[in-house]
């Protein structure tokens, strides 16, 4: 998720976050964790509330919650059991509760709800994602804004509805290896490019501002974006989980604000624009959508 340092700061939480999505169905411990960041785990607990608004454990246990809710509804759906074990809970009583504390609803009244609700075609990881009862605190800003020509370096890869649900994976990837040698400031950016709108295919990439040639890490491209004019959707968040929001935000620039604006789109790549202080788990929180448009 992104959360990046400043442009002259390590972050010292990178590698910590990659070590939670490598290891999240395995037992862990703050000690380990804290041990990964170079912390004693006092310390380290106190720097990871401050900087993602909860504690480090609960940071876990709702990426797990997340990866059940994805289980629940794909194609070969284990018991309630095996995934209340496979996430860390000693009881299907346990991981019942937090799940319904988690979304609302007990894992199989989601299962049967997200299924019911599914659109011809819509695949089973994004129903999961759109969780019902999340709603989206989406605006457009009164103005456009008007970028100049500028490049972006970080990851990237080609995504389609089959697999777009893979696009939070890309951000671990971007933190732990920031800051970039070239990086202008800590403000990232997920740059979303149609490749193929047949195909439905598009690529996003994980990036900050650069400048000059300087190498990038092993991995790392470099987009240049032209100038541009771009209507902004600002999504504020809730301080629950940030891809559902997303999600949830997505039908109303796109079916409402969109088309009620009166502009026009054009065929560039739009923008999702983090601030340098995003915590993507602290309420009041937000992110731009930057939709480019003739101006």
């Amino acid at each position: 998720m992104p959360n990046g340092p400043r442009a002259s700061e390590p972050d010292f939480l990178a590698e910590v976050l990659a070590y939670i999505e490598a290891h999240r169905d395995e037992p862990i411990t703050v000690a380990e964790l804290a041990a990964v960041a170079g912390f004693s785990a006092y310390h380290f607990s106190r720097l990871f509330t401050a900087r993602f608004g909860m504690s480090v454990m609960g940071y876990v246990r709702d990426c797990r919650l997340q990866a059940a809710a994805l289980r629940l509804t794909g194609d070969a759906p284990p018991g309630l059991a095996e995934l209340a074990f496979d996430c860390g809970y000693e009881s299907q009583e346990a991981f019942t509760r937090a799940f319904s504390r988690r979304y609302g609803t007990p894992p199989g009244q989601f299962q049967r709800a997200a299924l019911k609700q599914q659109l011809p075609g819509q695949p089973s990881q994004e129903r999961a994602m759109s969780n019902p009862k999340t709603v989206a605190r989406v605006e457009r800003l009164q103005d456009l804004v008007r970028r100049e020509a500028f490049h972006v370096a970080g990851v990237s890869a080609v995504f389609d509805a089959q697999n777009k649900s893979g696009i939070p994976g890309l951000w671990p990837r971007l933190i732990r290896a920031l800051p970039l040698a070239s990086q202008v400031s800590a403000v990232t950016y997920g740059v979303c490019a149609m490749e193929n709108k047949a195909e439905g295919r598009f690529s996003y990439m994980a990036g900050v501002e650069v400048a000059g040639e300087a190498a990038l890490p092993d991995g790392f491209a470099r987009v240049a974006l032209a100038a541009q004019s771009y209507a902004v959707f600002r999504l504020t968040l809730d301080g629950s989980a940030l891809h559902p929001q997303m999600q949830a935000a997505m039908p109303q620039i796109w079916g409402a604000l969109l088309p009620q604006s009166g502009l026009k789109t054009v065929a560039a790549p739009d923008l999702e624009v983090y601030p340098a202080d995003f915590e993507p788990m602290r309420k009041g929180s937000h992110v731009d959508m930057y939709i480019a448009v003739d101006a």
